[in-house]
Formats: structure tokens, C-alpha cells, sequence
């Protein structure tokens, strides 16, 4: 492949904790998304920041030279106005970069506010009179998960050749999604979970009936149809790490992850993959080999098999086999920091759980180191060499970055 790809497009992840955030920035990203309260699609899969933390995550991103986007998509009642304002307020004082909604209230207050706002893929926008309505109120437009690449390919193209500018006069951008979890409904637009559990999806309360195992009753005879080993409300998740230049050469600006509601291991390895892959577009080496390689990577974290979704005209029907995640591997929580000591640069740890052995595989989370994985060459216990740990003893091993008391250390094994 030649080179073609002057500028890349911009590459945005998930983050649902400052573990995450730290995950996020090793792996490459450009830009975070992220939701404080409850007004936003993950307020029940994370444990969301609250308000007082935009100033620390805004802080973080300057530092690190990328961009923060902060969600508040969910469907908005009276009730929440008040809150959203608050939001919105402090988002602007802090340097958040824009805001992602998609109900009209939202970007209402934006304007007011002077807050520059993405609209929501919950805006389900699939057309070029949508993009051109919604760049009256927005500088990024997230598209439709339902589209073709074809179809963003004719968007973008006609943003460009029509000079679409947004609200603030720059050109208007497009972003799409390339990785994480699909879901049956239009652009997340599910009703199941309200139905069901009077939990709205759509206020960020999804309980997830699609990933269960159902039954078909024929209401004459009452003879039950059990769906063999396949659940079929709930899709594979979208993987285009095998068509990423395909994608590239749609024209999207902005290439999102999804995944807020994942680990910090998921953020690193899913950002990494796809930062490396883009990088070997740009220089021309995006080869099967690579390809094969970041798949494989990308089936260690989390993820219920992959497909590339509607991208390429296939109709829906590629179903996961199991209702959890099918990664090769998992992590093993082993204990946590005790003691750092940065003049010989020693991590000390305590053993809580199971047990750890020479040659084990292991990976540190944190909020300040984000992910670190390590191959324990040698271990030890309690102050000696040993070949393996159990629970109550304490590790120790060289570590350059300082820890905290609420570092974890896990072991990988297969799964």
C-alpha cells in the first residue's frame, strides 16, 4: 500500500475512571469522552464522575496535549434542567471541549452557554439534510451506526464539496464509531429494558435483556422453540481493524471507540491497536500480518466476537454465541500497593486473594499509572527469592513509577 493518508482522523476513547483516562492516553488516543451524574448513556455500567471531577479530567487532557469531550445524551426530563445547567456551566469554566447531546434542550443551553456541542449517534443522523440542519448548532456530527461506509463516504464527501461549515465557522466534521458493542436498536435507541424493569435505556439505565437466552412459544400448540447456542437480540461487537483503511478513506474525522463502561486493560489495549494500525496506514505497512496480530490482541480483552457491523451492506446476523465476553484472557485480582520506594524504584504489594508464581504474567491498574503489564521474572516474598506467593505475603519487584495505596495488581491467565 502506498502512501496516501496526509492527516489521520482523529482517534477517540472511552473512559468511565481515571484508570481508564491514564489507559486512554498511553494507547495513543487523541481525544476522551466521558459522562458525570446521571445524565449520561452510562450512568448505570459506571461509576461516574460527578461534577467536582471535570477540573481534574480537563487538567489531565491539557497536560497531555488531548482534547476532552464530555456526554450528557441521555434523554432529558423537566427535572433535569437545573443539573444540566450546573453541568454545562462548569464544563465550560473547566476547558471541557465540547459537549455530546442529542436532545434539543441540551444544545440549547450549550448555546447559551456558549459550550460547543457533537451531536449524539442517539440523534440517529443518516442523511445529508440532517448533517446540514444539525451544523447550525454543531462543529462534529457522530453519524448513525446503521450506515454503510458507502454512505458516510457520500456524507463526507459532500460536506467537503458543498463547504458545510458548523456553528463556529470551521469545517463541519463527521465522526463514526469503529469498535465496542452494538446494539439491536437504532443507534441505542432500545426499549426493552423500560418495558421490562422501568430502567430506560435511554437514560442511561439499560439492564440488558438483549444478552439473555430466550424462548419461542407457539401460542397454539404451546411447543417452545429454544434458540441453540445463540442469542439473537445480541450482535457480535463491531471490530474494523481489518478494514480501517476503508474506513480512513470514507473522509470521517473523528474515529470513536466505544467502551465507557470497560476496563482500564480494554481502553489500553482496544486505543493501542487501533493507534498502531492507523499510524501503519499513514506509512503505508498496514499489512495482513499486523492485521492478524491487533485481532488477536483485540480478542484478549473484553468482547462477545467480532463482525465489522453494517459497514459493508451485510444485514444484521452476526450473533454473539455466549452472553458475556469470549476474551482469551482474564485477569485474576491478586491484592493491592502497600509501599512504594522510589530511591531503589520497589513496588511493594499484598497478596489478598489466590496466589502468584515465578514467570506469571501480571498487569498494575491505577489512576495515576493507568495499565502496566509485567512478566515476573523473579519474585519475592516476604524479603526472599521465592517461587511463588499465596494470600497474606507480600511481593515486591521493580517498578519505575510511583504507586498509590489504590493501585491493584492482577494475573493474566487464559481464559
Amino acid at each position: 500500500m502506498k502512501k496516501s493518508i496526509l492527516q489521520l482522523p482523529e482517534l477517540l476513547s472511552p473512559v468511565g475512571s481515571y484508570e481508564s483516562l491514564q489507559a486512554a492516553i498511553q494507547g495513543g488516543a487523541d481525544s476522551i469522552y466521558f459522562g458525570v451524574e446521571q445524565l449520561n448513556m452510562r450512568a448505570k455500567s459506571v461509576n461516574a464522575f460527578g461534577v467536582e471531577d471535570l477540573e481534574e479530567i480537563s487538567k489531565i487532557c491539557k497536560e497531555n496535549n488531548i482534547k476532552c469531550y464530555l456526554t450528557l445524551n441521555t434523554v432529558i426530563y423537566d427535572h433535569d434542567i437545573q443539573l444540566a445547567k450546573k453541568i454545562i456551566k462548569e464544563a465550560k469554566k473547566q476547558g471541557v471541549n465540547s459537549i455530546i447531546a442529542s436532545d434539543f434542550a441540551i444544545i440549547e443551553l450549550c448555546r447559551k452557554e456558549g459550550m460547543p456541542v457533537h451531536i449524539s449517534t442517539q440523534a440517529n443522523v443518516s442523511n445529508l439534510e440532517s448533517v446540514q440542519f444539525f451544523s447550525q448548532a454543531a462543529d462534529v456530527i457522530v453519524l448513525a451506526r446503521e450506515l454503510t461506509l458507502k454512505q458516510v463516504e457520500q456524507i463526507c464527501g459532500n460536506i467537503k464539496r458543498k463547504k458545510i461549515k458548523g456553528v463556529s465557522g470551521e469545517k463541519l466534521k463527521i465522526e463514526i464509531f469503529i469498535h465496542g458493542a452494538l446494539c439491536m436498536a437504532v443507534s441505542g435507541k432500545c426499549y426493552m429494558s423500560l418495558h421490562t424493569q422501568n430502567a430506560s435505556a435511554n437514560r442511561g439505565a439499560c439492564t440488558q435483556n438483549c444478552r439473555r437466552p430466550y424462548k419461542v412459544t407457539d401460542l397454539e400448540t404451546n411447543e417452545e422453540l429454544v434458540i441453540d447456542n445463540e442469542y439473537i437480540m445480541s450482535p457480535k461487537d463491531l471490530c474494523t481493524i481489518d478494514i480501517l483503511d476503508l474506513v480512513v478513506h470514507t473522509g470521517a474525522d473523528v474515529l470513536k471507540i466505544e467502551g465507557r463502561g470497560k476496563s482500564a486493560d480494554y481502553v489500553y489495549t482496544v486505543t493501542k491497536c487501533y493507534r498502531e494500525a492507523l499510524e501503519s496506514i499513514r506509512e503505508g505497512n498496514y499489512t495482513k500480518d499486523k492485521i492478524a496480530r491487533w485481532t488477536e490482541e483485540l480478542s484478549t480483552v473484553y468482547n462477545r466476537g467480532f463482525w465489522e457491523g453494517y459497514y459493508l451492506g451485510r444485514k444484521l446476523g452476526e450473533w454473539t454465541p455466549d452472553p458475556g465476553s469470549i476474551a482469551t484472557t482474564k485477569k485474576i485480582y491478586i491484592g493491592k500497593s502497600t509501599k512504594y520506594y522510589p530511591k531503589i524504584q520497589v513496588a511493594e504489594f499484598l497478596v489478598e486473594s489466590g496466589s502468584i508464581k515465578k514467570g506469571d504474567a501480571i498487569m498494575i491498574i491505577g489512576p495515576k499509572i493507568g495499565v502496566v503489564k509485567e512478566q515476573l521474572d523473579e519474585l519475592y516474598v516476604n524479603g526472599v527469592v521465592s517461587n511463588e506467593a499465596k494470600k497474606g505475603d507480600k511481593i515486591t519487584l521493580p517498578f519505575k513509577d510511583k504507586l498509590s495505596a489504590s493501585d491493584k495488581v492482577y494475573k493474566i491467565v487464559a481464559n
